[in-house]
């Protein structure tokens, strides 16, 4: 029979509430959940209901996980609180851990989480023992001997000098000794410390004179094999003698995460490396425009990406794409889509069936959770007239020289990877005019919320873009990338910020 599991999730995306749910009952649980957006609703959910664990997204229109990590605290209720967020970077998540989060997984890739549901749940098993524990210790000596023999982690009681007095069964798995075998040995064996050795007083003093502070060390088995070792002591008071009782914990796994972390931030270095090397190093140099493209970069490497396109007939193509996710994955995909777009560029005219052509090739590749967003423009520029093809991207939008959005480049389709047959339409030709501006960009920009949970939006980055339009195209971005870091505040960058400005001269 699964187990049953009562899953608290906030999110504003019913479809990826419903992703993190079938990834659970996949990984053998019996899922109970119910999706919350507000704050007021999150609170009802902790007033109303039991929780084994809570699944929040980052950043949600009207509510974040940093509100709702501070909602939890004041509920003085111990769930484990894990983000899943399709934009986080690593400086944010890390913020957010210190917060009270235990952790965090991208929604491009949801492997890890009934790994990381799992190890949290038993993480909180683990603190409601020792909570209680140490609770029933002040009451009751021999309540609190019962709950350590029934502890997850090993427990020794100790006399003021470091002897063992009791050892739980928990010992016997860690160590590999009998209780009988620990009975009567000092505390500092347990790390490969006699009683001639050198540090064997230094430990001993250290460690029992230290109140419940989480101290490494490393453990040494019977079979003399080591491991990474968490060891916490507090005194107490039996029978009017000073005792102290040790808690201590294998923390091979935990190490083990740490390892996988580096790794993953070095994946992600070599990821960051991928994309530089992706982007086109100058724009192209047309009589008659002035162009410029930029990717700031968020924290954690993403998959956004431009690029300019040698087309058939003369004309020069603009893309911006996003690839759903943050790290190797999706740089590898999209470096995979700009090898494609860059040859069928070159045999294709229509940018309708450059983005079919696209979507065909790629889509083994692609998958309902892993899709790319594309704007695609062809411009004629002597003529200066433009066509485009939008598949699930933010529309671009076209200035006049008065400010107002004389056009904007609407989605036409789903993303590439989501229908494997679906077909995407040339638009109708779009005349530009002397002073004229093109932006097309990613949702970094247009999503970039402030402090208090408000988007930028398009009409701020049009306000901008028309507020510097007498400077260079690529002042006029970083004027833009300003604005929209004054208006996101002291928080971390949250998303890439790619587009490119075509500015008609």
């Amino acid at each position: 029979m699964s187990q049953l599991l009562r899953v608290l999730i906030i999110e504003d995306s019913e479809f990826d509430a419903l992703i993190m749910v079938n990834v659970l009952e996949q990984g053998g649980y019996q899922v109970e959940h119910q999706r919350v957006e507000t704050p007021s609703s999150m609170r009802d959910a902790l007033r109303d209901n039991q929780w084994d664990v809570i699944l929040s997204d980052y950043n949600l229109p009207d509510f974040n996980a940093l509100e709702a990590l501070e909602l939890l605290k004041q509920s003085a209720l111990d769930i484990p609180f894990i983000i899943i967020s399709g934009g986080i970077g690593e400086d944010v998540a890390v913020a957010a851990m210190k917060s009270g989060a235990h952790d965090y997984l991208m929604k491009g890739n949801l492997a890890r989480l009934v790994v990381a549901v799992e190890r949290e749940l038993g993480d909180a098993a683990h603190r409601r023992a020792r909570r209680q524990a140490e609770e029933d210790l002040r009451e009751n000596e021999m309540r609190y001997r019962l709950l350590w023999e029934n502890s997850n982690d090993g427990v020794v009681l100790t006399d003021d000098a470091g002897w063992i007095l009791f050892s739980n069964p928990a010992i016997i798995s860690m160590f590999g000794l009998a209780s009988d075998e620990l009975k009567g040995r000092n505390i500092a064996t347990l790390v490969g410390l006699e009683g001639d050795a050198p540090g064997f007083s230094d430990f001993v003093s250290g460690l029992l004179s230290a109140e419940v502070t989480l101290k490494e060390y490393v453990g040494v088995r019977k079979n003399r094999d080591t491991f990474p070792l968490e060891i916490s002591c507090s005194g107490l008071e039996m029978h009017g003698r000073r005792m102290h009782a040790a808690f201590l914990r294998d923390i091979s796994e935990r190490k083990q995460a740490q390892m996988e972390i580096k790794q993953h931030e070095e994946r992600l270095e070599a990821v960051r490396e991928i994309q530089q090397w992706m982007f086109p190093k100058v724009p192209p140099s047309i009589e008659g425009y002035d162009i410029a493209g930029v990717s700031y970069p968020a924290d954690a490497a993403g998959g956004d990406h431009y690029d300019y396109l040698v087309m058939r007939d003369g004309f020069q193509g603009f893309v911006v794409a996003d690839v759903a996710g943050h790290g190797m994955g999706p740089a590898m995909l999209m470096s995979e889509a700009r090898a494609y777009l860059r040859m069928l560029a070159r045999r294709l005219n229509q940018t309708g069936d450059i983005l079919t052509s696209a979507n065909e090739v790629l889509g083994e590749d692609l998958s309902f959770e892993r899709y790319i967003t594309v704007i695609l423009l062809s411009l004629e520029a002597e003529a200066r007239r433009l066509t485009f093809s939008n598949a699930g991207h933010p529309p671009g939008i076209i200035l006049d020289a008065s400010g107002a959005i004389k056009a904007l480049l609407k989605r036409q389709g789903v993303p590439l990877g989501i229908q494997p047959n679906c077909l995407y339409p040339s638009s109708e030709t779009v005349t530009l005019n002397q002073g004229d501006l093109v932006f097309l960009y990613t949702d970094g920009f247009d999503e970039a919320m402030s402090e208090d949970g408000n988007f930028f939006g398009m009409e701020s980055m049009a306000e901008v873009i028309h507020e510097h339009r007498q400077l260079p195209a690529t002042q006029i971005l970083e004027c833009l990338r300003e604005s929209v870091v004054q208006f996101t505040g002291n928080q971390p960058q949250a998303d890439d910020l790619t587009g490119i400005l075509i500015k008609v001269l």
